[in-house]
């Protein structure tokens, strides 16, 4: 592990995806900032997404997600987090932390469940508008429940709640202030599908526009698509074919500056996109993912329909008919859709990183 401060240092628990540990890495840059030391406590899955993370010191632990319906997997699934529990008691022993934060995940539960033996303070932020599994576990124990939407679903009765929003990245922050596009000339449709892609977009979107969307205004309209790499071939052959300007790729290293160019937004309601849309303050059609746990995609997209910044259309009713002329209604129509950005924009929470760090410092108070 190697030489570690320990004064003011806040362990991290969080991992599993990229969901989890933007914020948690937003977080931790506003934490360093403050003069706090950092550690990072996650497992093999969420250790692929911190190479870069900004923490002093980051380990591996075991961790698990039990799986009920398959029941022969329970007892290796228990030994592995008792033994990352274990780890991570020690860990927590050698430092002595000020704080735990956990941003859930269930390589977050074995630092959780250490700093609650140890009686360290924890806090914990939940992205999405319904309480992960493991954040529902600590909920109760921690000093305050942080989260990134007004709504939060499955929040125990007296927990200490604060919708402070969530922290985005800096680079998105900084394209707040980026006026929306004019609308008499091209016109631009971004559309993602998350850090893998989604096949059902990339599938739905190019028919639509190539078979649903009016000739009138195919001439004016540049698409911006995140396509998987085995859809790529066929997706591109669709455009090309009726004719439509589409910049593809897998990934876009660029997207911040590519959502403040866009018109109209296509994607899935994951918490990061969601708030990431009210920043920048984008219109957009969300397509919730239909196998998210407690359809809390359907949940987070809430945030924006509620102010009649977005659409959404179930993963059930995504045909390409529907999705073209939506599409089309939204791009021929320039003062509505200026009023949706605007909508979207008196939504964003640019202060999550500093807001939770006032928090964490006044836990670490008590």
């Amino acid at each position: 592990m190697g030489d570690v401060n320990t004064g003011k240092l806040v362990i991290i628990a969080a991992g599993g995806t990229g969901g989890h540990m933007f914020p948690a890495r937003a977080f931790a840059d506003e934490m360093r900032t403050r003069g706090w030391t950092v550690g990072l406590i996650s497992d093999y899955r969420g250790l692929r997404y911190a190479s870069d993370f900004p923490a002093e010191w980051k380990e591996e632990v075991n961790a698990a997600s039990p799986n009920f319906r398959k029941p022969w997997t329970l007892p290796a699934a228990a030994l592995k987090i008792k033994s990352g529990i274990n780890r991570a008691v020690r860990l927590i022993d050698q430092t002595m932390p000020a704080l735990v934060a956990g941003f859930g995940g269930y390589p977050a539960y074995p630092a959780l469940a250490a700093a609650k033996k140890r009686k360290v303070p924890i806090i914990i932020h939940e992205q999405n508008a319904v309480l992960g599994r493991v954040n529902r576990q600590f909920a109760q124990h921690a000093k305050l429940v942080a989260s990134g939407f007004n709504r939060l679903d499955f929040l125990p009765s007296g927990a200490a709640h604060m919708p402070i929003g969530n922290p985005v990245r800096a680079p998105i922050v900084a394209m707040r202030d980026t006026p929306y596009p004019p609308t008499d000339g091209k016109l631009v449709l971004l559309v993602t599908g998350g850090s893998q892609g989604s096949s059902i977009i990339g599938d739905t979107v190019p028919l639509a526009i190539a078979n649903y969307f009016p000739a009138s205004l195919r001439g004016r309209l540049k698409v911006v698509q995140q396509v998987r790499e085995e859809q790529m071939e066929g997706v591109r052959n669709i455009y090309r074919r009726a004719q439509v300007d589409a910049d593809l790729a897998p990934f876009f290293a660029d997207m911040p500056e590519r959502l403040a160019s866009a018109h109209l937004v296509v994607a899935r309601s994951g918490a990061g996109t969601v708030s990431e849309l009210a920043v920048v303050g984008r219109p957009s059609i969300l397509i919730p993912l239909a196998i998210a746990m407690d359809d809390h995609q359907s949940a987070n997209a809430e945030a924006l329909t509620d102010v009649e910044a977005a659409d959404v259309i179930l993963e059930s009713n995504l045909y390409p008919k529907l999705l073209g002329s939506l599409i089309a209604v939204r791009l021929e129509h320039g003062d509505d859709l200026r009023q949706r950005a605007a909508a979207a924009r008196s939504v964003g929470k640019v202060d999550a990183a500093s807001d939770l760090a006032d928090m964490a410092e006044r836990v670490a108070e008590l």
